[in-house]
Order: structure tokens, then C-alpha cells, then sequence
């Protein structure tokens, strides 16, 4: 294995070390996959406006994320069955994130408790959550991850049922038999059983509510004070609404591409949601970010910070605990060469202005709110 000099050479290194189940479940989108592909080509047609002459001998990128200070506006998404990529899956994540002072958020489905996370030691962190139809089930959860020092909760949103992952059909996808789902273990739900189908899909019909509605968001704020990230909008409509839920901030993403095909590119429905919400909530951005170029962009369209699951959970599975660290590691670097040579000093400096987008090439005004 030559130096790795960029977080995307992870995914090939992962490709070869994992069985291809595991891999696969990690790397594929929903049905055509073209959302999945349009998360990184959408990067790619924004393009620089940089500032010269500026004095760049100090750049700072500490920024403050519901309060709490990190070193730098990259945070680690929440993805499931770490353990499934490395041996010490969660643990090796929360320990990388919080040598690098940023945020990592815990999956729900993950291979280690709220507790056991907890225990490696002291970390801004958050949890995700999926509302499942026993809400006794999602209450001792959350009063479990408060009680852990989790500081937020992200509400998973776009998943009242599981996209069509064509790779978990094939492969009849499943836990392998020493994982569970470690934070329902206690409750008879931690256990997938195999089906003809994906085992998670099934999983998912089962024990997931569809019935998920805003007043649900209400609900939550009833059992904890955690503040909560609605993860998974992707328009104005529902930036909206998320405001008026007393959501305390907005997470744009697509799932990563792995639920509704031919929805657009999260940088691409950004600036829409970020514009609707009018500064009155934090938004951030989670789906394709593989470059320090893709955060200032992201920055530029609005966003408070953004969020990255796949280059983790392959550099995990290449190199356990230091390749995490050194994903964060070169993704700040990367962002700190983009600042210096767009001008930019410290965040407020990345303006709209740094950026050209599809839509200013083609005169198009912004949608109408």
C-alpha cells in the first residue's frame, strides 16, 4: 500500500480487505445509484472565485456547532455497524474524532451502546436517531444517550421505510453473526434475522414507524433537552417547517444516496434550504464531501459546517484508528490550502461571492421562496 494522499484512495483499500457484503453495504446507493454519483459530479461544476493579496499567515477554522467549540466545521456522520469494517469499529471513530476536536455522531444501528462510547473518554458527541414503533424503546434510548453525555440528537427523517439497496438484495445482506445491534441488545431488537430480501430492509419494516410526522419532532423535545438536528431535509418547504418545529438545526442530506433515487445533490438543494431558513437555524450539509474544496463550498452556499460518513467508515476499515484520524487529518489540511488560496482567513471570510455556481453561469435566478 503506497501513501494514501487523498481520503477517496481509502475506498479501494477497503474494497480489497472487505467481503464484498460488507463493502457493498457500505458503498452502494438506492436503485440507479445516479443520486449517489451526483453527490461528487455536483461538487465539481461549482468553481472558485478566489482573493489574491490577502495576508493568509494565520488561518483559523475553529467554529462552534449548537454551542459547543470545535477545531474545524468537518464533523463524522453517523453510519451503522462500524464493527462490521474493524474490529474496534465506534470506539476507534469517537477516539479519532475527539483527538482531532470535532463531533462525531453515533448511528442508532451501531456495534457499540451509547455507553461503551462514552467510555473511551471525553468528546463533543451526537446521536442518531431512527423512531422505532415502541416509543418506550426510543424514550429509554435517548434518556440512555443523554445520560452518556451525548449533547444532540440527530433525527433521522427520510427513512419511514428503507431505499431499494439492489447490492444488500443480491447479497442478502446481514449482521454477521458475532454483531448486534449493540444499543437494543437488552431489548430483543439488537438481532436481524436473514430474509430473501436485505435482512435491514426487513429489519426496517419491522421495527421502524412510518407514521413519523412533525408533531413528532414536538414529542422528542417533550423526553429530552438535547437539542435536535432534523437529518434528512432536502427543500425549502420543509426547511420551513423544520423551523417552525423548533428544530435546532437542519442536516441536508439524502441519506447518502441510499434512499430516494433522482433526488438532487445535497450542495445542489443547499443554498434552497439554506436561504428558507433565514438564518434562523444553523444548516448543514452531509453527502459527498470527499475534499477540503467540497467544504468551502458547502461553507459558501451557507452551510454552518459539514458532515462525512463513507470516508470514514473506509479509512476504518483500512487502518483502523489512524486511518480515521488521518481522513480528519487531511480533509482540514485540504480546507486550510482552499481558505489561504481563496483569501479567506477565518469562516466568516467565505462568502458567496468566493463561488460560482450552474445557476449564476446560466443567469438563473435562485427558486422563488
Amino acid at each position: 500500500m503506497g501513501e494514501v494522499t487523498n481520503v477517496m484512495e481509502y475506498q479501494a483499500i477497503a474494497k480489497q480487505k472487505l467481503p464484498k457484503m460488507a463493502y457493498d453495504y457500505y458503498a452502494s446507493g438506492a436503485e440507479d445509484e445516479w443520486t449517489l454519483k451526483e453527490n461528487r459530479e455536483a461538487f465539481s461544476r461549482i468553481l472558485f472565485r478566489p482573493r489574491i493579496l490577502i495576508d493568509v499567515a494565520n488561518i483559523d477554522m475553529t467554529t462552534s456547532v449548537l454551542g459547543f467549540k470545535i477545531s474545524m466545521p468537518i464533523m463524522i456522520s453517523p453510519t451503522a455497524f462500524q464493527k462490521m469494517a474493524h474490529p474496534e469499529g465506534e470506539y476507534a471513530t469517537a477516539r479519532a474524532a475527539s483527538a482531532a476536536g470535532t463531533v462525531m455522531t453515533l448511528s442508532s444501528w451501531a456495534t457499540s451502546s451509547v455507553e461503551e462510547v462514552a467510555s473511551t473518554g471525553p468528546g463533543i458527541r451526537f446521536f442518531q436517531l431512527y423512531v422505532y414503533k415502541d416509543r418506550k424503546v426510543v424514550e429509554q434510548l435517548v434518556r440512555r444517550a443523554e445520560k452518556a453525555g451525548f449533547k444532540a440528537i440527530a433525527l433521522t427523517v427520510d427513512t419511514p421505510r428503507l431505499g431499494r439497496r439492489e447490492a444488500d438484495i443480491k447479497n442478502r445482506f446481514v449482521l454477521p453473526p458475532n454483531l448486534t445491534l449493540k444499543n437494543f441488545e437488552g431489548l430483543d431488537l439488537g438481532k436481524m434475522d436473514q430474509s430473501n430480501d436485505s435482512g435491514l430492509a426487513s429489519y426496517v419494516a419491522g421495527q421502524i414507524d412510518r407514521t413519523l410526522s412533525w408533531k413528532d419532532v414536538k414529542w422528542l423535545q417533550s423526553i429530552t433537552s438535547m437539542p435536535i438536528l432534523v437529518k434528512g431535509v432536502i427543500t425549502a418547504e420543509d426547511a420551513r417547517l423544520a423551523v417552525h418545529s423548533g428544530a435546532a438545526g437542519i442536516i441536508v442530506s439524502n441519506h447518502g444516496a441510499r434512499q430516494l433515487d433522482y433526488v438532487p445533490a445535497t450542495i445542489s438543494a443547499l443554498e434552497e434550504v439554506v436561504t428558507a431558513a433565514q438564518g434562523r437555524i444553523p444548516v448543514f450539509l452531509d453527502g459527498g464531501v470527499r475534499r477540503g474544496t467540497d467544504v468551502f463550498k458547502a461553507l459558501a452556499l451557507g452551510a454552518s459546517g459539514v458532515f462525512i460518513g463513507r470516508p470514514v467508515v473506509f479509512a476504518l476499515a483500512a487502518e483502523g484508528e489512524a486511518g480515521v484520524r488521518n481522513v480528519l487529518r487531511m480533509m482540514r489540511e485540504e480546507f486550510e490550502i482552499t481558505m489561504a488560496l481563496g483569501g479567506c482567513t477565518k469562516l466568516s471570510d467565505i462568502t458567496r461571492r468566493h463561488i460560482f455556481t450552474e445557476a449564476d453561469r446560466l443567469g438563473r435566478p435562485l427558486p422563488r421562496l
